[in-house]
C-alpha cells in the first residue's frame, strides 16, 4: 500500500484538498475493477482535526494529526488561499514535519500555490519548481534560490512535485497515478475526469502584465516607453537612451528588477497584443502581425510558440469568439 497525505493548510482551496482524494480514492476502485488489490491508503491530515476554509463555508474533517503520522509515502500540499504570505505563516507548524518525513523518504507535491509552502520547507533550494503563472514574480521575489519553470505544468526533481496553475494539478496527480501505478489506470482515470492527460503547458492561459513592484524608475520608465512603443522597430540602444542609462547599467537593472532582458519584455509585450487581438477580432495572423511590429512570419510565429505553446493559428482557434478564415 503506498499512504497519501493530503495535508489540509489553513487558508487553502478546498478543491485541492477534495480532489487529489478523489483521485486516489477512485484509483482504488479502477484498479479492484481490474482485479487488483487498491493500491492506496488516502488520509486527511492536519495541525487540528476540523479545519475551517473560505471564512468557514467549508469545514474539513482531518483523519489524522500531523503529529500521528509516523511514516507517509507522499505529502500533498493543496493550493493555498489569499495572501500567500499570511497563508504560509499560518501554517509554519506543518513545515518542520514536511521536511521529518521527506527526510525519511516520503515523496512531497505542490498544488499550484502550494509551492509557497513547499519552498518555505527548503527542500526547493536550488531546484526547479512549477506553479501559477500569475505569481511567477512574488514567488522569484520570496524564494530567489529556486528555479520557477515558466509555462511549465509539471516539475519533478529528487521525490519532489510541483504544478502550474488552477486545474493543472489534474495532470500532475494523473503524473503521480501513472508512476505508481500504470499507463493504463492513468488513462483511465483521465477518462473518468475528463483531463487531457498530455498536457504539459499552462503557457498559452498566462497574461503577461510585466514586474512593476521594484523600485528602479528608470526602468519604470523603460517598460512605459515600450509599453507604449511596442509596434515601432526598438533597439536596447534606443530604451538606454531614452531612460539616459547607459545600456550595459540599463541592461543589468532592467533585468534585475524584472526578470527578463529588455528583448524578453518586449517580446512578451508584442506578443500579449496578439492575443488579445486574436481572441476579440477578425484580423487575420499577417495583419496581427504587422500591428504588433512584426514583419518576419517565421519569425512571428517562433516566438508565439516560445512564449504561449501554441502557433498563432492554434492559439487563434482556441480563443476567438468568432471564426474566421486562414
Amino acid at each position: 500500500m503506498k499512504t497519501v497525505s493530503i495535508f489540509v493548510p489553513e487558508s487553502s482551496v478546498m478543491e485541492a484538498v477534495a480532489d487529489p482524494r478523489y483521485m486516489f480514492t477512485a484509483a482504488n476502485q479502477f484498479l479492484q475493477a481490474a482485479g487488483k488489490a487498491p493500491l492506496f491508503n488516502v488520509q486527511l491530515v492536519a495541525l487540528t482535526k476540523e479545519v475551517k476554509l473560505h471564512d468557514g463555508v467549508f469545514s474539513v474533517h482531518a483523519d489524522k494529526l500531523i503529529g500521528e503520522v509516523k511514516q507517509t509515502d507522499l505529502i500533498v500540499i493543496p493550493a493555498l488561499f489569499g495572501d500567500m504570505k499570511n497563508a504560509v505563516e499560518v501554517n509554519q507548524e506543518a513545515i518542520p514535519w514536511i521536511i521529518e518525513q521527506h527526510n525519511k523518504g516520503a515523496e512531497v507535491a505542490s498544488l499550484c500555490v502550494g509551492a509557497f509552502l513547499l519552498a518555505s520547507t527548503g527542500l526547493l533550494k536550488d531546484k526547479k519548481c512549477s506553479t501559477h503563472w500569475a505569481y511567477y514574480n512574488e514567488f522569484r521575489e520570496t524564494f530567489p534560490d529556486v528555479e520557477i519553470m515558466d509555462g511549465s505544468i509539471i516539475t519533478e526533481e529528487k521525490g519532489i512535485y510541483s504544478s502550474g496553475g488552477a486545474n493543472s494539478y489534474w495532470n500532475l496527480l494523473l503524473y503521480i497515478l501513472e508512476k505508481y501505478t500504470d499507463r493504463d489506470t492513468a488513462i483511465l482515470a483521465s477518462k473518468y475526469f475528463a483531463i487531457d492527460i498530455d498536457r504539459n503547458s499552462q503557457s498559452s492561459f498566462a497574461i503577461f502584465n510585466g514586474q512593476k513592484d521594484h523600485n528602479d524608475e528608470a526602468v519604470s520608465l523603460a517598460q512605459q516607453y515600450l509599453e507604449e512603443n511596442f509596434q515601432e522597430k526598438i533597439s536596447v540602444d534606443d530604451v538606454a537612451d531614452h531612460v539616459a542609462v547607459s545600456r550595459r547599467s540599463f541592461e543589468r537593472r532592467f533585468k534585475q528588477a524584472t526578470g527578463n532582458t529588455v528583448l524578453e519584455y518586449l517580446q512578451r509585450i508584442k506578443i500579449e497584443a496578439a492575443k488579445r487581438s486574436f481572441e476579440s477580432s477578425r484580423k487575420n495572423i499577417n495583419e496581427v502581425m504587422f500591428d504588433v511590429g512584426y514583419t518576419d512570419t517565421k519569425a512571428f510565429r517562433n516566438v508565439f510558440k516560445k512564449i504561449t505553446g501554441l502557433t498563432p493559428i492554434e492559439y487563434r482557434n482556441k480563443y476567438a469568439k468568432v471564426e474566421v478564415a486562414v
